[in-house]
C-alpha cells in the first residue's frame, strides 16, 4: 500500500498529456519533473493498458505508480497485477451482446491481448508501440481486464451496446467523439484504484468523462480541455495545449515549493 499525501499527483495520459496517441512533449516532461523534484509522488493513470502506458512515458519516472485499463490494472515498483477482472459468465455475456450488434473489439488481458476488429482502425496505432505483448485469441488470455468495443453494424448498434454493459452491470464509458466503447469490469474506475492502494489526497489532472470520479475526488483538481461532462468538477479548465498543460503543472510545483496552497491563477481562489 502506498503512503496517502497531498503531495501525491495523479495524471490521465491521453488528451491531457499526450496529443497525437504516441508521445509527451517536452515541455510537459519537464514540468513533471519539476513537480517530482518538489517531492511529489507521480501516479500515471489512463484507459491504456500498463504496456502501452510505458512506450508513451519512454523511461520518464521509472519510480511512478501506474494504473492502467481505467482501474483494473496497477503497477507498483515495477510489478503489474490485475486488480479487476471479468469473471467468466459475464465476459460470456457481454460476448453475447458484442455478437448480436457484430461488434469488433479490443480485449486486454494482463499483458496481452486479442482484437477482432477492422485491420484499420485507428485504435491500433496506440496498441502495443513498444511491442511488448502478443496478439492472441480471447481464450488465450488469462483473464480479460478491460474490454473496447472498435465498430459495430451500425452506430445505433454502439449505444444499444453500451447499454448492454450498464445492465450487467459494468463500468461503461461511450466515447461517441471516438466511436469507441470503454467497458471494465463492476464499478471499476481510476479513483477506485487509487482509493485501493491508500491514495485519498491527492492532486489530479484529467480530460475525459473517464476522469470524473478522479477529479471529483481531488484535492486540486484541472480539467485539460472543454468535455461537458466535466463541466463544474474540476477547479481550473486549462485549454488541450502543451503550453498551457505544462504552465499549469509547473504552477503547482512553484506552489509546493513555496509551501502554500496552489489557487486559481485567474481568481486567487483556494
Amino acid at each position: 500500500m502506498i503512503v496517502s499525501s497531498a503531495r501525491t499527483t495523479v495524471f490521465d495520459i491521453d488528451g491531457t498529456l499526450c496529443f497525437d496517441g504516441r508521445t509527451i512533449d517536452g515541455r510537459i516532461l519537464a514540468a513533471i519533473e519539476s513537480c517530482e523534484r518538489a517531492g511529489h509522488q507521480l501516479v500515471f493513470a489512463s484507459a491504456r493498458p500498463v504496456r502501452d502506458l510505458l512506450p508513451v512515458l519512454g523511461g520518464a519516472f521509472p519510480a511512478a505508480t501506474l494504473i492502467g485499463g481505467n482501474g483494473s490494472l496497477v503497477s507498483v515498483g515495477g510489478e503489474v497485477r490485475a486488480r479487476a477482472v471479468f469473471e467468466a459468465g459475464d465476459l460470456g455475456k457481454l460476448l453475447v451482446e458484442a455478437d448480436r450488434y457484430r461488434a469488433g473489439y479490443l480485449a486486454d488481458g494482463p499483458w496481452d491481448y486479442a482484437y477482432t476488429g477492422p485491420a484499420d482502425h485507428p485504435i491500433l496505432g496506440r496498441v502495443d508501440q513498444g511491442r511488448l505483448a502478443r496478439r492472441v485469441d480471447l481464450a488465450d488470455l488469462p483473464a480479460v481486464v478491460k474490454f473496447l468495443v472498435v465498430s459495430a453494424a451500425d452506430v445505433t448498434d454502439m449505444a444499444a451496446l453500451a447499454e448492454a454493459g450498464r445492465v450487467l452491470g459494468m463500468t461503461v464509458n461511450h466515447h461517441l467523439d471516438e466511436g469507441l466503447i470503454d467497458i471494465a469490469p463492476g464499478t471499476t474506475n481510476k479513483w477506485e484504484a487509487l482509493a485501493s492502494l491508500g491514495i485519498d489526497r491527492y492532486n489530479a489532472f484529467g480530460n475525459d468523462i473517464n476522469d470524473l470520479d478522479l477529479l471529483r475526488n481531488a484535492r486540486h483538481s484541472v480539467r485539460v480541455g472543454t468535455h461537458p461532462g466535466l463541466d463544474g468538477v474540476a477547479r481550473v479548465t486549462v485549454v488541450a495545449d502543451p503550453e498551457a498543460v505544462a504552465a499549469e503543472i509547473a504552477r503547482l510545483a512553484a506552489a509546493t515549493d513555496a509551501g502554500r496552497p496552489v489557487s486559481d491563477p485567474r481568481t486567487g481562489a483556494r
